[in-house]
């Protein structure tokens, strides 16, 4: 089993900044995307970064240029620095894990728990 586990989120005022860090633990065989999505109240969850193994990325429109994810490989961790944060921004923010399972010979989804932003504007 894997297991993620999320921190970072909170309050904070519009214009400000936040980072967010998720660490997987576990029978980690290889990892490839990790990534970040959110839910809002009564919206559906959405896609908000995501980066691979060998860094390249992809960024929603809606935060390009304001979030930035990163990963350290070797701490299986991702990252979503999170800067000029708006009232918009404010949900439960969710990393995920495609993680490599070797019994099974496939590759396997894994959430954290999620962690919750608030923007005051």
């Amino acid at each position: 089993q894997v297991q993620l586990v999320e921190s970072g989120g909170g309050l904070v005022q519009a214009g400000g900044s936040l980072r967010l860090s998720c660490a997987a633990s576990g029978s980690i065989f290889s990892i490839n995307a990790m990534g970040w999505h959110r839910q809002a109240p009564s919206k559906q969850r959405e896609l908000v970064a995501v980066i691979l193994s060998g860094g390249s990325t992809n960024t929603a429109d809606s935060v390009k240029g304001r979030f930035t994810i990163s990963r350290d490989n070797a701490k299986n961790t991702v990252y979503l620095q999170m800067n000029s944060l708006r009232a918009e921004d404010t949900a439960v923010y969710y990393c995920n894990a495609r993680v490599f399972d070797p019994r099974l010979g496939v590759w396997r989804d894994y959430w954290g728990q999620g962690t919750q932003v608030t923007v005051s504007s």
